[in-house]
């Protein structure tokens, strides 16, 4: 099964984790993350007075995967240059945690001819979801159904599905399920 190490940017906000999540609940994939990585998307909820809820949210991620953490060692991260060495650490918990795949938003600051030298290819959540529902439809419809549903619960209201997911910047997989 593929590994992915999955960035702070995709654990945070709250649809797109939804969604990568539930698929790789199903299997589809096998998730991975460092403290570190989990810290930043706490900060970044503390930010907006969300830090309680990340902080609960994380415990329930640690506690439905508890292999998925990686230690990464110093000797990896210091041997790295990337072009913001804050991310430094993202991908050395790739390289140390044998991640397949970087699952990111943030581009160009992951260049592909350095992750692809560390043998880790490069991936935009909404492309890995893409290639998730050509391999196993029943299974992304069936969690894009279910987030869908909680988020229209807590908006008490109704979302159109295309629209929940280009705000969550997965358009593709929005316009692919419309």
């Amino acid at each position: 099964m593929t590994r992915v190490l999955i960035d702070a940017c995709v654990l945070y906000p709250t649809v797109m984790r939804e969604v990568v999540l539930g698929v790789a609940s199903e299997g589809v994939f096998t998730p991975l993350w460092s403290d570190r990585i989990l810290e930043e998307w706490a900060r970044a909820a503390a930010r907006i007075g969300e830090e309680a809820t990340a902080r609960a949210e994380i415990a329930l991620l640690r506690a439905a995967w508890p292999t998925a953490s990686v230690a990464v060692s110093e000797a990896t991260d210091t041997r790295l240059t990337l072009p913001d060495p804050c991310d430094t650490h993202v991908l050395a918990a790739a390289i140390d945690g044998e991640a397949d795949e970087l699952m990111t938003l943030n581009l160009k600051d992951f260049p592909t001819r350095t992750l692809s030298a560390e043998g880790i290819i490069r991936r935009d959540p909404d492309g890995v979801l893409m290639e998730a529902l050509s391999q196993h439809p029943d299974t992304v419809k069936r969690v894009v159904q279910r987030v869908h549903a909680k988020a229209q619960d807590l908006a008490k209201e109704d979302i159109p599905l295309r629209a929940l997911l280009k705000r969550a910047r997965l358009p593709r997989l929005g316009k692919a399920l419309q």
